[in-house]
Formats: C-alpha cells, structure tokens, sequence
C-alpha cells in the first residue's frame, strides 16, 4: 500500500538503488586511484557533459551558486552595474549579485509559465545596465530567441541560470534547438542532490562557446591563477570533486529517461488535475521542452496552508518554491520597490504548491497523491 511507504519529494535512494552498481565503481575508483581533486573522473565528467550539451567549454565547480558569481567575475561586472533578473526565483540568483557589490534590478514573470517577462526586461534596461539572467525556472526555458535579440540590442551579456532546467530545449522559430544554457553568453547549473542531474554532495558547472571567456571562468575558478603560482586576477577556490564527478558521469547517461519519467508524472498529474476549476495545472512553453524540476500548481480560492495540512495528514508531501517574493525579502529590500509592484509574483508566491516530482513515482502513488488534492478541493 502507498500509505505504507514514505512518500518523498524527491526519492533519491529509489534512484541510486538502480544505478548501484555503476555509481559504486565510479567511487571505489577514485578512492583506488586517490586522484581526489581535479582527477581523471572530473575530466571525463566535463568532456562527457560537453558532448551532451553540444558547447565547447564545461567548467566544473564546486556549486551552483559558485558559478554564478564567477561568471560575473569573468564578465568582468563592477559594483554598481545593473543586472536584471527574476523576482520570482531562488535567492542565490540575486545573492550573488548583492555579494559581488552589482545592483540587482528585480522584474515580474509571465503568470503561467513563471519564466521572466520579456517587456518587463527591456522597461528597466538603462545605461548602467551590463547582463540579464534569465532564470529557467521548475524544468523549462525562458524564451531565449527574444532575451538575445534584446542583449544584442543593448550590447548586454545573457548569464543563464540553468539549475533546474539541465537537459531541457529551447526551439527556436526556425526549427533548430539548442540545450538550456548554450545559448546565452554563459550559462550556470547545480548539481545538488535534488537536481535532475544531482551529485551525492555539492557540485556546479559553468558552460560557454567563448573560448577567452572560458579561460577566464578557469582561471577565476581556480584563485585567479593563468598557471601554477601566478595569479592574474583575484580569484575564488571552487572545484567539483572527483567522487562527486564519478557519480555524476554515471547519471549523465539517464538524463534523458529521468526527464521522460518526470514528463510522465507531469502528464498523469496534468490530466487528473484537468476538471478541476481550483487548480490551475503548469503551462508549457510552445518553445521549450519541458523537464519538470518541480511540479507547481497555482491554488485558485484555496487555503494553502489548509491543503498543505491536510495532505500531510495523509502522508503526502508538499512544497512552497517560492513563499516570499525577493523584494519582499530583508536582504533585498529596497527604496525602489514596494508591494504591489510586482503582481504576478506576488500572487505566485501566495498560490503555488509544488507535488512530489521524481523519477521513481508510479501510478499507484501517483493517483494517491492526485486523489488527496481532489478530496480537499471538493470539500
């Protein structure tokens, strides 16, 4: 019976237990060779990532918030340039921006697919403007092909946040595609656990077709080092290392199926949810693949801490991704932003629920967990 085992958000061991094998070989070989840090399995991992992403240069590193604030230290980016990003999102996205002394500018997203609004970019673009993150957020791409034109418009540099679309298309009008990331001047991922591509620990990845940017996130990556002792710029100490490597070469190999059991989950949760007027069920882009980090509902005239309770009283999981708007947050707030304006996000951050969303669901939890939402929304 469902109700029997634990329901996870994530079920990462139910994973592991089925790529074993090939995960403890990847680990007792790098314990064998003691090449713990920047060892053969790093290397393979990088070039194996490069293949899969079609994109010259896979910089690993130690997290995916490392790699946001070394791509803006190899931009170049200054205290006081503006970045413009996501209001909708999770802190690290911004956080760096604080840290590294930027001003971040915060804007709005579209209501149904939550990915960043395009007119809201280009309103609050001004001379002291120097990037754009857009932020691919719950598994699907921003819309790209526009975010670029506007970059080329302004002559801005586009820094991907990809931590949880890892694998997924984004389509452009003329047919072709290019994966999540490779578009953009730069493009950062995480690896943590809960990622569809996570490691056993922390990790991260930066990826460019700039061969002299790629030099520079290298070098910025590793204490600011050009070659073993001389340091040309102050740089961090962020590596991935080589267990974390070996796990992730494994896994590598069965994105693709983790993100075809994800869509399936998607798709059950989508045509259960389908009748009822309370739930408003995730749009998906016409020009993004979709890889569903997170399946989030928008509540429609619903107590959300109600559902919530009630769901764990059955055993049933939830999550907020995200419950407080960033410029709603102490560490973000600011003279230029009050409530209200940023509708869209605020009123996401007062309606969303997120379900489990794994790779290890089946029909019969599946339906469980749809029936228990169902029950509560026809009370």
């Amino acid at each position: 019976m469902v109700t029997e085992q634990k329901i996870q958000m994530v079920d990462l061991k139910s994973q592991y237990e089925k790529i074993k094998q090939e995960v403890d070989k990847g680990i007792q070989d790098v314990i064998n060779n003691t090449a713990f840090i920047n060892g053969p399995a790093v290397k393979e991992f990088q070039k194996d990532l490069e293949d899969y992403l079609k994109v010259k240069h896979v910089i690993p590193c130690a997290n995916g918030t490392d790699a946001l604030q070394i791509a803006m230290m190899a931009l170049g980016l200054k205290p006081g340039d503006e970045v413009i990003t996501a209001n909708f999102t999770y802190v690290a996205t911004a956080e760096v921006i604080g840290l590294l002394g930027l001003t971040p500018v915060l804007v709005d997203v579209n209501k149904n697919t939550f990915d960043i609004n395009i007119e809201a970019i280009e309103k609050n673009i001004t001379p002291k403007t120097k990037a754009i993150v857009p932020v691919h957020l719950y598994g699907q791409c921003c819309d790209m092909e526009k975010i670029m034109a506007l970059a080329k418009k302004h002559n801005l540099f586009v820094i991907e946040d990809v931590a949880q679309a890892l694998g997924a298309d984004y389509i452009f009008t003329d047919g072709t595609r290019k994966k999540a990331g490779t578009i953009g001047t730069v493009g950062c991922t995480s690896f943590f656990p809960s990622k569809n591509l996570g490691c056993y620990g922390d990790g991260g990845a930066i990826y460019t077709n700039d061969d002299e940017l790629a030099a520079k996130l290298r070098m910025v990556a590793h204490h600011g080092q050009s070659k073993q002792y001389v340091h040309d710029v102050v740089g961090v100490n962020s590596r991935l290392d080589s267990i974390q490597a070996a796990v992730l070469k494994v896994k590598l190999k069965h994105l693709d199926t983790y993100a075809a059991a994800r869509n399936r989950a998607a798709d059950f949760y989508d045509k259960a949810f389908a009748g009822c007027k309370k739930l408003i069920t995730p749009a998906r882009a016409k020009n993004s693949t979709h890889v569903f980090h997170q399946y989030t509902l928008q509540l429609v005239g619903i107590n959300r801490d109600a559902l919530r309770e009630f769901l764990s009283s059955k055993n049933i999981p939830s999550m907020i991704y995200y419950p407080i708007p960033l410029h709603m947050q102490n560490a973000f707030k600011s003279d230029r932003y009050k409530s209200g304006d940023f509708p869209v996000t605020e009123k996401l951050c007062a309606n969303v629920i997120s379900l489990p969303m794994h790779t290890e669901l089946n029909e019969e939890t599946l339906k469980y967990i749809t029936d228990g939402v169902l029950e509560f929304c026809n009370k």
